[in-house]
């Protein structure tokens, strides 16, 4: 059976990492979520689920401003071209649905299928906020406790600078 929302609750309990969890109607994208956060401090995330045609499978939680060239990300990852994965692999491997990706996923892929990218800019917050599963809340956390939870599922998360990167993408056009 899939954690939930509670099992997720109860591990950051007991991994001693303070969250706060408001509620709110179903967020899917970015976009909708302007404004709602707003009282909500710290960096609020966008949350890929990439796959390349190898299989590998990447989850990259990033600020949500920030500029992601999947078209480009695979170089700096040194894996094949990146497409969005299926909802249905993403139900298998995460237990999450399209609108709901968020990091504390982590949690239903014990075999640590998933990668796990973490854009810098969004770990310069002190506290960062993720769907707990399910996108009609967002639960904060600490940035430095958030890579202690992707530890403690079996992931070891990658920060990676976005913004170099499509620096770097610019100067090379």
């Amino acid at each position: 059976m899939t954690p939930s929302r509670t099992d997720l609750f109860a591990r950051l309990d007991a991994l001693g990492i303070a969250h706060k969890t408001h509620e709110h109607p179903p967020i899917f994208t970015v976009a909708e979520g302007v404004g709602m956060k707003d009282d909500m401090p710290g960096g609020h995330t966008k949350n890929l689920f990439l796959r390349d045609k190898k299989g590998t499978l990447i989850l990259v939680s990033a600020l949500a401003e920030t500029e992601i060239r999947i078209n480009r990300l695979h170089t700096a990852l040194g894996c094949g071209r990146l497409s969005f994965g299926k909802p249905e692999l993403l139900l298998e491997t995460l237990g999450v649905t399209p609108g709901s990706v968020t990091a504390f996923a982590l949690l239903n892929d014990p075999d640590a299928r998933v990668r796990c990218v973490l854009d810098s800019a969004l770990m310069a917050h002190d506290i960062v906020n993720f769907h707990p599963l399910s996108n009609t809340a967002t639960t904060a956390i600490a940035a430095e406790d958030l890579v202690r939870f992707v530890r403690d599922t079996g992931h070891e998360p990658e920060i990676l600078d976005f913004r170099a990167l499509a620096a770097a993408a610019d100067a090379a056009q």
